[in-house]
């Protein structure tokens, strides 16, 4: 529906805004409890009208009660808003044609039933009537009909040409006594007690309902009356009362058919029509209308002999299937277009037969003279009164249909009996075939297989199946997805798992594959896949002096010299022709040396760890135990402390302390994955601590060397 853009809102009068307000918003109000403001829930209510103009949207209150107030104060401000337009249209244009008459939208309603009090107002303004609104029009329309009219009063009062002498100064009104407004004091002002129409006698207040409703016992509420429970419909013969809110309606029982309309009054009317035009009747005809149907009938009339169709057509007679035989006794009758002729008859001879020369009777035909050959090429025909008979070579048989010798299918007749493998039906007999593998045996109806590894089909092994072959490889060989025959080497060290075929590397050779180890420090493990490390301190191949001391690593050697610092000398177990792994220097203190004797490292050991680059890296990876003797202490007061404190790069490693068979041991652990070739020296303290003093410290050097292979 097009509405009117106002220029200025015009406010409602205060008797309809107050209209426009729910009674029972208070009294739900009393109802809630304090902890919700019902004046909060009604200010959102109305702010959801004015951004929205639609109250049909969800609600975010958790109260019940603050929903209902809210939907509720949404549609009567909605209601004042959509009557404000209405009222504004009215005031600008002085129409409500702009209103459309098929909306039925309740914005529309309120709009139009607005507009259209306010125009009665301003009418009644207009012609110098009363602006009190008559009650017949109903309460609201009587509040916006009487504002209209009061502001129109209002503006006409000092509207320019209104007939006075400007010249002539405006004479002073008597002040006169201010007149009550007769709504101030109505019972009846904002609906009053009624639930539908409200009048105030002075002396009472009298409740009435719309028609359609009847009024209850209480004299305030209403009801809607079933008139078709109380007989007081109009409904006829053959239709049937729907109740509906404050009416009803009529319906019929059943449709008026094709070719009727129902009428407003419920009857069922006839369409013509070719009066409206909605035949189908061709150029060439006049359509007629008939009761819920029209006939088309042709312009034009057939000559005499033919007879006219419903498509205007003209059809020939036929004269001589009329009742009344047209020619005489003997002659036969003959149809013609628009007409007929009578023939003379003559002597019918049946089938095998024909008339004689003379045309007064019948002879044999004899079917099997030549050049005729009814039974076939190579069959003999036999001639018999009125007919013939065929004597059908072999492989053939006579058909009684067709009169002819038809060649006999064996293949079908005989199915899975007479070949072994394809029947093909030829004329007069049949002829065997195999399938693709076999030969027809001598018998000319067997097929027997045949052995195509004798032509070496494939390049490798061939294994004769029936009726075909199979090829196969050797070891280390594949068969091609090409032609099926040709065997490819199979590169094991391209496949998915050809990484961990050889611990180093693989080399592929024709059918088969060779792992190979670095050049140096490693040899080829007897199973021909792992590579091993060479100890060249045990086989004695390094180079170290008789000073050092050859630590062997993967893939190599190390030669390191290793002297006791001062005041410590080589342990008794490692002397220093030995070549070990390991070289210990206990601490001896020359006698009355206080510093040395203090001094709470007891022994500096160095020892050489080799390590692999780890393929796979997910956890840390024990590489060193180190097993803590206790000293001549209380068990309940010396404490055991493991530490690093040099060398650990990139924090590579960690010490923990674990206890194994009363034992106490620190274990270092590589945390982080290290590639090679990779060399630090860790330096690892065992500290002996007693009442918070360190009183007995071990150093362990470690030499790590990372390899820059895996295996």
């Amino acid at each position: 529906m097009e509405r009117a853009a106002p220029s200025r809102p015009v406010p409602l009068p205060p008797p309809l805004l107050l209209l426009l307000l729910l009674g029972g918003l208070p009294l739900l109000a009393a109802r809630v409890g304090a902890d919700v403001s019902m004046e909060a829930c009604c200010t959102n209510g109305h702010q959801m009208a004015t951004q929205h103009r639609d109250c049909s949207l969800p609600y975010t209150s958790e109260s019940n009660e603050c929903r209902m107030v809210q939907e509720q104060c949404c549609h009567s401000h909605l209601e004042e808003l959509h009557c404000a337009t209405g009222i504004n249209l009215a005031n600008e244009q002085d129409s409500c044609s702009m209103l459309h008459s098929n909306n039925t939208s309740l914005e529309a309603m309120f709009v139009k039933r607005c507009c259209h009090c306010c125009m009665l107002g301003k009418v009644a303004q207009a012609r110098e009537q009363s602006c009190e609104p008559s009650l017949l029009v109903g309460y609201q329309c009587g509040l916006v009909f009487r504002a209209c009219c009061v502001k129109g009063l209002e503006n006409s009062d000092f509207a320019p040409g209104d007939g006075r002498d400007l010249q002539e100064p405006a004479k002073i009104p008597e002040p006169e006594e201010e007149q009550e407004d007769p709504y101030l004091n109505d019972r009846c002002r904002g609906g009053g007690p009624c639930k539908q129409q409200c009048r105030d006698t002075g002396d009472e207040v009298v409740c009435s309902c719309f028609v359609g409703y009847q009024l209850l016992s209480d004299g305030v509420s209403c009801e809607d009356i079933n008139e078709c429970i109380t007989g007081s419909h109009n409904c006829r013969l053959g239709e049937s009362c729907i109740n509906t809110v404050g009416s009803f309606r009529c319906q019929r029982d059943s449709s008026c058919g094709t070719g009727y309309e129902l009428t407003e009054d419920n009857n069922c009317k006839d369409i013509d029509e070719c009066e409206s035009g909605i035949h189908n009747c061709p150029p060439d005809f006049i359509c007629q209308n008939t009761l819920g149907s029209f006939r088309c009938r042709p312009k034009l009339r057939c000559k005499s002999g033919f007879i006219q169709d419903a498509l205007g057509s003209c059809i020939d007679i036929n004269e001589c299937l009329s009742i009344s035989a047209p020619c005489p006794v003997g002659q036969t009758c003959i149809n013609t277009e628009g007409s007929y002729t009578c023939q003379k008859n003559v002597p019918n001879c049946g089938r095998g037969y024909h008339l004689n020369e003379e045309g007064t009777r019948c002879v044999d035909v004899d079917e099997c003279s030549p050049p005729a050959e009814p039974c076939g090429n190579g069959h003999h025909c036999v001639n018999s009164p009125g007919s013939f008979r065929c004597e059908c070579k072999a492989g053939y048989y006579f058909d009684g249909i067709s009169r002819t010798c038809v060649d006999i299918n064996e293949c079908q007749r005989y199915p899975g009996r007479l070949c072994g493998h394809k029947c093909e039906n030829t004329p007069g007999s049949y002829h065997c075939s195999c399938s693709v593998g076999f030969r027809l045996s001598v018998d000319g109806r067997s097929c027997e297989d045949v052995n195509e590894c004798l032509s070496s089909p494939c390049s490798q092994e061939c294994a004769n199946v029936y009726g075909s072959y199979q090829c196969y490889c050797r070891r280390g060989y594949q068969l091609s997805d090409v032609d099926g025959v040709t065997c490819e080497d199979i590169d094991e060290c391209a496949l998915p798992t050809g990484g961990h075929i050889c611990s180093y590397r693989c080399i592929n050779v024709p059918g088969s594959f060779q792992c190979s180890c670095p050049s140096s420090g490693y040899r080829l493990a007897p199973n021909g896949r792992n590579c091993q490390d060479i100890d060249e301190c045990v086989t004695g191949i390094h180079n170290c002096s008789i000073n050092e001391t050859c630590f062997n690593i993967q893939g190599g050697f190390r030669c390191l010299a290793f002297e006791c610092p001062e005041n410590y000398r080589r342990s008794a177990d490692t002397p220093r022709q030995e070549k070990t792994d390991t070289v210990r220097c206990i601490k001896s203190c020359r006698p009355n040396d206080v510093a040395c004797l203090r001094d709470p490292v007891h022994t500096i050991s160095h020892t050489v760890v080799s390590l692999p680059t780890f393929r796979e890296f997910s956890r840390p990876e024990e590489i060193i135990f180190l097993r803590a003797v206790t000293p001549l202490y209380p068990a309940n007061q010396a404490d055991i402390i493991f530490d690093i404190t040099e060398g650990n790069l990139r924090d590579s490693f960690d010490i923990i302390k674990r206890y194994a068979d009363s034992i106490t041991v620190g274990v270092v652990r590589q945390v982080r994955r290290i590639v090679g070739p990779f060399h630090a020296v860790l330096k690892l303290e065992m500290n002996y601590v007693v009442g918070g003093v360190v009183s007995h410290r071990n150093v362990v050097n470690v030499h790590i060397f990372v390899s820059e292979y895996w295996f």
